[in-house]
């Protein structure tokens, strides 16, 4: 097996002792992903659309990085404070998404870092080339 580090400055920095993404064999798995300013490295201050969008684009810069775009994504999990904010979130979500979207969880938990509203992970597939 294979292991690479995926780093784009175009996403915050992590907050702990973990990769923003890692390559193993054909798969890219993208850590959990907060409303952090990549520029600022900043909490966003926003409701939750606002917060998702900016998870989405943190995770899809990501993504994008290892030259991969949403097409490749197969599994993203979703982690709500509320689960009340799930038609808000699918809102925002379905916008970076054709038709063919990918599989998906969604979980309420009892706190996030930082206290965000929301948080999200990825698992993507490297086409063989």
């Amino acid at each position: 097996m294979s292991k690479k580090v995926v780093y784009t400055p175009k996403s915050p920095e992590p907050i702990g002792p973990y990769s923003q993404a890692v390559i193993a064999n054909n798969f890219l798995f993208v850590s959990g992903q907060i409303p952090i300013n990549p520029e600022t490295n900043e909490l966003i201050d926003g409701n939750i659309e606002e917060q998702t969008k900016i998870v989405m684009e943190n995770l899809m810069n990501i993504v994008n990085s290892a030259e991969l775009g949403a097409e490749n994504i197969v599994k993203i999990t979703i982690f709500l404070k509320d689960i009340n904010d799930f038609n808000a979130v699918n809102g925002i979500y379905r916008q970076f998404f054709d038709d063919k979207p990918p599989a998906r969880a969604v979980v309420q938990v009892a706190g996030l870092p930082k206290g965000v509203s929301v948080e999200m992970d990825a698992v993507a597939y490297l086409p063989i080339k």
